[in-house]
């Protein structure tokens, strides 16, 4: 038999009372208001005299409702302004309350409806940690664009919106793709010039590989551990040769690592032709930074 079914024994044993009826269903509600309704046999199997749960039935209807309940935290950030905007709170079902009370609803003739248990869920970073890590740069770095490119200004800023405030703890690690995730015209990419086996040619969120390059320089600036990185197959004009660091979806990534004992907040944004990437952390952080060469025209003057 399946290891998805749980045989619920103890139950026989110790209740004197017969399992419920199959056509009494359960009716779910929120704040006391119905929201659906699951009957017995979503939820087991029928064999005679012994009643089975069916995990993965039960599993599935879980996770449906959780779907459904679920309201994910967020993250407090730092505004354009410089203003803290504060996290807020998540909920979502308490799974293992939610299953105690499916099994005493199956075997104990409890009461037909249930009120879903929630519970809450808390944000990763909140006000108190955003604070403690915003204050001491340790690393940054910046490049320049052409700005009346509109489609590429469009792709970098989106990207650089996408790690703007991005907090990264402890022996965790940065992938570029999966954080800004996949480049896509639904989420407002453009096409626009992009290198592809060094040649020039255009593709949806063309130059994005600006942000990521920038990106490593800062990274590199603040002495955190680089895993992996590709350059280009042609040099571009916004790094010195050999410190860029290429990406595209399914294909090469831009991963790095927080080898500090403090997390690190990534603050990216644009201002007029200049792509500015900052690295910040706490004031007890010990970090080694490391100098990064910048393009001829901004050696011994980075721009701001």
């Amino acid at each position: 038999m399946s290891m998805n079914v749980t045989w619920v024994i103890g139950f026989l044993l110790f209740s004197q009372q017969e399992p419920m009826p199959p056509d009494n269903n359960l009716v779910l509600t929120r704040n006391g208001q119905p929201i659906t309704m699951v009957n017995p046999t979503d939820l087991s199997r029928s064999y005679p005299f012994l009643p089975i749960i069916d995990t993965e039935k039960l599993d599935k209807v879980i996770d449906q409702i959780d779907k459904n309940a679920l309201k994910k935290p967020t993250n407090a950030i730092i505004d354009p302004y410089g203003n803290m905007i504060p996290e807020q709170l998540g909920y979502g079902l308490n799974r293992q309350l939610f299953t105690e009370q499916v099994y005493s609803y199956l075997f104990n003739n409890a009461a037909s409806k249930l009120e879903i248990p929630i519970q809450t869920i808390y944000p990763k970073v909140d006000s108190e940690l955003l604070a403690e890590i915003r204050n001491k740069k340790i690393g940054e770095y910046t490049t320049i664009f052409n700005s009346y490119n509109k489609e590429r200004t469009k792709n970098l800023f989106l990207a650089a919106q996408a790690i703007n405030n991005f907090v990264l703890f402890p022996g965790e690690v940065f992938s570029f793709n999966n954080i800004v995730g996949k480049r896509t015209s639904e989420k407002g990419y453009l096409p626009a010039p992009v290198i592809m086996k060094g040649e020039i040619s255009e593709d949806i969120g063309g130059g994005i590989c600006q942000v990521s390059s920038t990106l490593f320089n800062a990274v590199d600036n603040a002495g955190l551990n680089i895993i992996q990185r590709f350059s280009h197959s042609k040099e571009v004009p916004y790094t010195p040769p050999g410190r860029d660091a290429t990406v595209s979806w399914n294909g090469p990534d831009f991963v790095f690592k927080n080898k500090y004992n403090q997390p690190v907040l990534i603050k990216a944004h644009t201002l007029r032709n200049n792509l500015i990437i900052e690295i910040f952390s706490s004031d007890v952080i010990n970090y080694n930074p490391k100098k990064v060469p910048y393009l001829p025209l901004q050696q011994g003057n980075p721009p701001k």
